[in-house]
């Protein structure tokens, strides 16, 4: 209404400045807004706003917390591999020593049973060599007993005097014998 008032007037009147009681009236409610939302919208909007930022330096202090957490156990776990190679290093050069002083021992252990039964051996070729030669001697002392008997003409039953012409036949074989080797060995 004051603007058609002013209108009548016949005034030209400037359409960016508004009518001094309108500037009055609008400041007031700008006033009345303005204290309003200092009062309550402000502090409520300024208490989520501090909220949200604890909130979001809360959860960089735990990324944070829980990224040198991270590091830590990824360290702890390096140094778990790390034990564990070597360790398995170890025990495979501990297998590996084991294994060749295993394969030394069972040759050693080879070397003395073979030597064992090659001692065997000439211990029973020299046993039965004797019992051979034994059994040999009395035979050839009964054949050469019976033939003296029959070419003597009389009987050599007497067993001292058997023994003594089958040990004085035996000495002159063997005698004769050792002579043709040492012959057949000059030559």
């Amino acid at each position: 209404m004051y603007a058609l008032v002013e209108l009548a007037s016949g005034e030209e009147q400037n359409p960016l400045i508004p009518p001094g009681p309108e500037l009055l009236v609008g400041t007031i409610a700008f006033a009345i807004v303005f204290f309003v939302f200092w009062k309550k919208l402000i502090p409520n909007i300024n208490k989520v706003l501090e909220e949200r930022q604890k909130a979001i330096v809360g959860g960089m202090e735990e990324a944070d917390a829980a990224k040198v957490e991270a590091q830590s156990v990824l360290e702890q776990y390096k140094a778990q591999l790390a034990e564990a190679r070597h360790e398995a290093a170890r025990l495979r050069q501990e297998a590996t020593e084991q294994g060749v002083a295993i394969v030394a021992e069972m040759k050693a252990e080879g070397q003395r049973q073979r030597e064992e039964i090659v001692a065997a051996g000439h211990a029973q070729i020299e046993a039965d060599r004797k019992a051979a030669s034994s059994a040999l001697r009395q035979d050839v002392g009964k054949l050469a007993t019976d033939l003296a008997s029959k070419l003597v003409g009389e009987s050599l039953e007497d067993h001292a005097r058997q023994s003594r012409t089958i040990d004085r036949f035996l000495d002159e074989l063997e005698a004769s014998a050792s002579n043709t080797e040492k012959a057949g060995a000059a030559r």
